[in-house]
């Protein structure tokens, strides 16, 4: 008997998004979109020289993040991983529905002395107001 290969949920809040940068790299392994979502309000964003953004979680100061939800194969979880940013790396995510699935998060030191985009509440948001 065949086991069904299940899909791993992955929030997205940067240029893996619908139509952005790095979204081929989900295409590309058969990823597919499922749904906009946002985390729980304990996220917090920055910009890392506005070419994409790092974000992580904190027990106070943090909003709700708009995310993109992709089911992911579990073979291209790896090559995406492999393919991000240098700082960024799969982590669990709180979404705002009480679910908690893997996310892309930022490190720390990836952080460090970058300019914080919290309050515009997603990386879309951030680089319409700006026109990047």
């Amino acid at each position: 008997m065949d086991k069904e290969i299940k899909k791993i949920l992955l929030a997205v809040n940067g240029t893996l998004m619908r139509g952005l940068e790095l979204n081929p790299n989900l295409l590309n392994v058969g990823a597919t979109f499922v749904e906009e979502s946002a985390t729980e309000p304990a996220y917090r964003l920055w910009s890392i020289s506005d070419r994409h953004p790092a974000m992580q979680r904190f027990a106070s100061g943090g909003v709700s993040v708009a995310v993109e939800v992709w089911a992911v194969p579990p073979a291209g979880l790896a090559t995406i991983l492999q393919q991000e940013p240098p700082g960024l790396s799969i982590g669990k995510v709180k979404l705002v529905d009480g679910r908690e699935v893997l996310g892309v998060l930022g490190e720390a030191i990836l952080c460090e002395g970058r300019k914080e985009i919290t309050p515009y509440g997603g990386w879309r948001a951030y680089t319409d107001s700006e026109g990047i």
